[in-house]
């Protein structure tokens, strides 16, 4: 006789949430577990008309427990989800393992850690943090593109409950966005869906759009609100390094990552880090990447240097450099020294760089450029400090202002924020054909 399905389970309710009209079809149902069925749910259907794999841990079975007949059948579905290029989305809620004294638990998770891994930047992978979720299955749910926690789950290696907040892992960058229910990060879950290509093969996702809420002003946020459809802003890692912001959105229906400095705070370890992710996950899909920077550059005190903000540069500079989907970037305020190259040179990444009329490009800040170049002009000054000022005010319009930048070919084109949001379609439309390939070879070896 067959074992009877609990249709009302909360894994099952989360589903039906997930996908469209509430229709899936579950894979391996009957399967069993010791003497109850498996404590997960695996299904196919849609999402937002996009083929979508998932499954939904089950709490009510076992509480959730993990045992090789679970690994198996998540281990299908990325099968399933590669051969067939199609996303995949977990929901984890589980206690874990089976604890009968066996090493049968480390086959489980090393068998499911593997086709993570092996899935990872070939098709999307959304992790949904619904309850609990410890141990060996926390790295593998954190080995998705985006992690979504809810507010009163606990995702963590070891136990510590203040450290396994969701409030810690969006503060530390684990968590991508919090919910305030598993309700509501299905939701995010398939907004998110709706902007990403549904493999790296596929073409980003084009769509029917809203006008921007708001016309460029002479803010960053107003900036971004003009750049962006109507709507479409999903700002990701908010809570995570405040000097860097990071969020998709759509541009005349068409998916863009777009990345951003905060002008008054340098980038830490942190911020380097959660740009360098970004733009690592928008490459991995081919979602082109538009910069904005102002910015006071990179932290350089010696607790930065000692936290290792060289090896965070780098893997930011690099991740830039690498990338080959569509870069385009924007001098909004300034860009100085490392920070240029980093994230607008164009022998390490943008495809387009354009600057506002006030922008300031160079290699040192004014006020030190002004010491080191123009200290003759400072000697003897009644007011050194107005002195001061004046030659920072003449350095900016001269020689590091964005039209100097221009006559060398450092940018390629200077805008005013109102052209932005149409400088930026035209040349996102341009770039739709962008082929290039890298160098053959394993993977890079940047530093961690």
């Amino acid at each position: 006789m067959l074992m009877e399905k609990n249709l009302n389970s909360p894994a099952r309710l989360l589903l039906t949430a997930l996908f469209d009209d509430g229709a899936y079809q579950e894979i391996g149902s009957y399967v069993k577990e010791k003497d109850a069925l498996a404590a997960v749910v695996t299904a196919y259907g849609y999402v937002n008309g996009n083929p979508v794999y998932a499954f939904a841990q089950d709490k009510s079975i076992e509480n959730g427990a993990v045992g090789m007949a679970q690994a198996e059948k998540i281990s299908k579905l990325y099968g399933l989800a590669a051969k067939t290029g199609a996303p995949i989305i977990g929901i984890y809620d589980s206690n874990g393992a089976f604890m009968d004294g066996s090493a049968a638990s480390l086959n489980a998770y090393s068998m499911m850690i593997e086709q993570t891994a092996a899935v990872s930047g070939v098709v999307p992978q959304i992790s949904i943090i619904a309850g609990v979720c410890a141990g060996s299955a926390a790295v593998m749910a954190c080995a998705a593109d985006f992690v979504i926690m809810c507010e009163d789950a606990e995702l963590f290696f070891t136990p510590n409950i203040e450290q396994s907040s969701a409030e810690t892992c969006a503060d530390n960058g684990i968590s991508a966005l919090t919910a305030e229910s598993p309700e509501a990060a299905v939701a995010q879950a398939r907004k998110l869906i709706n902007v990403l290509p549904v493999n790296n093969m596929a073409c980003t996702p084009c769509m029917e759009y809203d006008a921007p809420a708001v016309a460029a002003g002479t803010d960053f946020a107003s900036y971004v609100e003009s750049i962006a459809d109507g709507g479409s802003l999903i700002e990701v890692y908010a809570d995570y390094a405040d000097a860097a912001y990071t969020a998709l959105a759509t541009v005349a229906g068409s998916t863009v990552g777009i990345v951003g400095t905060n002008k008054e705070l340098k980038l830490t370890v942190e911020d380097c880090s959660k740009m360098a992710k970004f733009v690592r996950t928008c490459d991995a899909f081919s979602i082109p990447v538009i910069t904005l920077i102002d910015t006071l550059g990179f932290e350089g005190s010696a607790a930065a240097e000692t936290a290792g903000s060289v090896r965070a540069l780098t893997r930011l500079a690099g991740s830039y450099a690498e990338a080959t989907t569509p870069k385009i970037s924007v001098v909004t305020g300034t860009a100085v020294g490392a920070v240029f190259v980093a994230l607008a040179g164009k022998g390490c990444n943008a495809d387009f760089s354009y600057a506002f009329e006030n922008a300031c490009i160079a290699p040192l800040m004014p006020e030190a450029a002004v010491e080191f170049l123009w200290h003759d002009r400072l000697k003897g000054c009644d007011n050194l400090q107005a002195k001061r000022q004046e030659l920072v005010k003449e350095y900016m319009q001269t020689i590091a202002s964005a039209e100097a930048a221009a006559q060398i070919g450092t940018v390629d084109e200077i805008i005013t924020p109102a052209e932005l949001r149409n400088a930026l379609s035209k040349t996102l439309s341009m770039l739709e054909g962008k082929r290039v390939t890298n160098l053959p070879k394993k993977h890079n070896n940047f530093p961690f």
